[in-house]
């Protein structure tokens, strides 16, 4: 049964605010904690250091995890483009000129392939 007008956009409106407060709920909790002093201020220190190289590191290989089990002629372009981005990134050492960089590459050689 399709939902009505009011009832997708009230599924919409609910689903805004669960996202908007998962995403809000980190900066409201460690508000007054990111001041560096006792445990807070050294873990949210870690997670700053540590954090975006893990979740770069767990995306590309599941990206090119996907692509080995794959059978089709997508594994050249995945490969091309991490190695491309790796090779940017150790070149550059921009996170996000690398990644720029990459994922345009993949998407030529996708429309190519």
């Amino acid at each position: 049964m399709p939902l009505s007008t009011g009832e997708a956009l009230l599924y919409t409106l609910v689903m805004g605010l669960v996202i908007l407060f998962c995403r809000a709920f980190p900066f409201l909790f460690f508000r007054n904690r990111a001041d560096g002093k006792g445990f807070s201020g050294s873990f949210l220190r870690m997670v700053e250091r540590v954090v975006p190289p893990v979740a770069m590191t767990v995306l590309a290989f599941n990206s090119i995890s996907s692509a080995l089990r794959d059978t089709s002629p997508l594994i050249l372009p995945v490969l091309a483009a991490s190695l491309f981005t790796a090779l940017v990134h150790l070149l550059k050492r921009n996170a996000l000129i690398s990644i720029i960089g990459g994922t345009i590459l993949y998407m030529i050689l996708r429309r190519v392939t």
